[in-house]
């Protein structure tokens, strides 16, 4: 493995050198992933598959867009990036994800899903435009064929006519499987490098005969109407796409064999590939959803380093369990997360009210509209980062409608780790645009409770509960009774400081350092986002500043309008706007992102040190 740094060498080696590789990069992959935590059945899973493209294209020339972009590893590893491995995930190291600024081989970003097939044919386009050579390829998987982005990009490829490749990494499911005896014996004939070769000496000799151009569409209508006899025809066959395989996606001759066959075909191609998530490694095979995203683990055995706390997610899986036992009307969705978002307890003893809907934000979205619109009592479970590709429907189905539907918002906030993709931090500009939609913001696992609860039972209205990724880091005591909205948890004469959510902790930590230096700071929280109590804070502030800190991107949160109210209201307090920042965020744990950003307890008590040095 460590010989291998890209297609060059790859093209190089034998078979059965490829095969003693896809041996070293699983077993590196175990141990690497182990030390750092990350994504790892996945990866284990596309092993043999990704050496397969690797050799069959060349990535620093060729585009290979990745979908669900978390299974990169192997790609990262191939492509001159295996030293940066003991640093993966970490602050200042190499991403979990496809990142440009990494390598020119990593040909885009890739965190969210279902957009490969838009953006590879993009570069197909752009590729015809400009008059240049290189081949395109989608890969897909982990369920990104969930999203309704998939089949619009397909739709249109296949219209374009546009030269590329899109493997379905099918690890999960089947997208209209082949059946019986004569359809596995056609698919292999079809797969075959002599039956193309075949193909396409055909097609050129016909086109050179007199009238052998209309001989060769007779032809080939005939043959595709005696496959469709005897074949069932795929969804990408009746959307105009050629189609490859089913294919062993374990079987690296195959999978070279057949990745040759689609790139030489020169158009819109299919190639349906099987592959098992966590192959090679027993733990991740039998628990391949545990080892999805997971944390430092002993690789002999599989078992988890890190103890196990509770979290915001289980504390929302309880209270939704125990909601739904009273009120036979509530249900849950989710899209593609009911383990990372809690719901497998109530998946389990309530399976008829959880609908997960796959990759498909949108569609959950409206179809709590529906569920609302006709009774019952809907509750939306999306991480932050995701609940971004639904925002037309939260607005127009959802809070147009003023229909009673709950977002539970997971994630919200620095997410660590996953990095700029993935940190919940725009939700609070977006969601406080749309005209009556409420915004709790709770700050412990109780609060958490007491505001789930009140919102499905006591409201009657569209309804989000953000909430971070992670358990209680502090703060313990709620003080939440459904009105409330400003609570001091400090006192001072100095300074004031007002924050939501768990950024309370980091507050109070720099109320503590300002202590010390002998500077009283107040330390404000507000619980409801959307209608800002500024009478309240007015007659709470202390001293001429007012610092409002916020875990959200710069300019996107409650300051600016906060401090727009208060200067009409309070024209001699002096509004500061501390947050994230205008740059994405980069990955890390969050501690050291909160550090990066300047919102940790030490960076803010400084601020505030020097705003009053200034003053005086």
């Amino acid at each position: 493995m460590e010989n291998i740094h890209g297609h060059e060498d790859l093209a190089v080696l034998t078979n059965g050198d490829r095969k003693v590789l896809c041996d070293e990069i699983r077993e590196y992959l175990v141990s690497s992933v182990a030390q750092t935590g990350g994504h790892l059945a996945s990866n284990l899973g596309v092993v043999e598959l990704t050496v397969a493209i690797e050799t069959v294209f060349n990535t620093m020339r060729d585009r290979l867009v990745f979908d669900v972009g978390h299974q990169s590893y192997v790609h990262k590893l191939l492509t001159g990036r295996q030293a940066d491995f003991a640093r993966l995930r970490q602050y200042g190291g190499i991403s979990g994800f496809p990142k440009p600024y990494e390598s020119d081989t990593d040909a885009f970003v890739a965190g969210h899903a279902s957009s490969s097939v838009s953006i590879a044919l993009g570069m197909a386009r752009a590729r015809t435009l400009l008059k240049e050579n290189y081949d395109v390829i989608a890969l897909l998987g982990d369920g990104a064929a969930t999203g309704g982005m998939v089949f619009e990009g397909l739709n249109d490829a296949a219209d374009s006519g546009e030269p590329m490749v899109i493997i379905f990494n099918d690890n999960e499911m089947s997208i209209d499987k082949n059946v019986g005896g004569v359809a596995k014996h056609l698919s292999r004939m079809r797969t075959t490098v002599r039956y193309h070769g075949l193909k396409r000496r055909y097609r050129s000799l016909m086109n050179k005969l007199p009238g052998g151009k209309a001989v060769y569409r007779f032809t080939k209508n005939l043959k595709d109407r005696v496959k469709r006899a005897v074949l069932s025809t795929t969804i990408f066959e009746n959307m105009g796409l050629a189609y490859l395989g089913p294919v062993d996606g374990h079987d690296l001759s195959a999978l070279i064999d057949i990745l040759k066959i689609a790139r030489d075909m020169r158009c819109p191609v299919v190639v349906h590939v099987f592959t098992q998530k966590g192959m090679g490694y027993a733990p991740a095979e039998q628990e391949p959803s545990r080892f999805h995203g997971i944390g430092k683990f002993d690789p002999i055995t599989g078992k988890n380093l890190s103890a196990s706390v509770p979290t915001f997610s289980d504390s929302f899986g309880q209270t939704m369990v125990s909601l739904a036992e009273k009120d036979k009307r509530v249900c849950a969705i989710t899209a593609a997360m009911p383990g990372g978002t809690g719901l497998l307890e109530f998946k389990k003893k309530f399976p008829n009210r959880l609908f997960d809907v796959g990759i498909a934000e949108e569609h959950a979205v409206s179809m709590a509209g529906g569920l609302a619109k006709q009774g019952m009592v809907p509750v939306v479970a999306l991480y932050s980062t995701f609940l971004q590709r639904s925002y037309d429907q939260i607005m127009q189905d959802i809070a147009l409608m003023k229909l009673h539907v709950v977002f539970a918002i997971d994630r919200a906030g620095l997410v660590g780790e996953d990095g700029a993709t993935h940190h919940g931090v725009f939700d609070v500009g977006f969601l406080r645009q749309i005209p009556g939609l409420l915004i709790l913001a709770p700050g412990s696992m109780e609060e958490q409770r007491q505001m789930l609860t009140w919102a499905v039972e006591r409201y009657d209205g569209s309804v989000a509960v953000r909430y971070p990724r992670g358990g209680d880091r502090s703060y313990r005591e709620s003080a939440w009774d459904g009105n409330t909205n400003l609570v001091c948890h400090r006192q001072g004469k100095d300074v004031t400081i007002l924050t939501y959510g768990t950024m309370l902790d980091n507050a109070l930590d720099a109320a503590d350092r300002l202590a010390n230096q002998g500077i009283q700071a107040t330390v404000l929280r507000i619980m409801n986002l959307s209608d800002l109590p500024v009478a309240e804070i007015r007659s709470a502030c202390c001293g001429k500043h007012l610092i409002v800190l916020e875990e959200v991107s710069g300019g996107t949160g409650i300051a600016g309008d906060l401090a727009l109210q208060l200067g009409e209201a309070a024209p001699e307090l002096i509004v500061h706007s501390r947050d994230l920042g205008k740059n994405f965020v980069p990955h890390g744990s969050v501690n050291k992102l909160y550090e990066h950003c300047g919102v940790d307890g030490k960076s803010i008590a400084e601020y505030i040190q020097e705003v009053l040095r200034n003053e005086n």
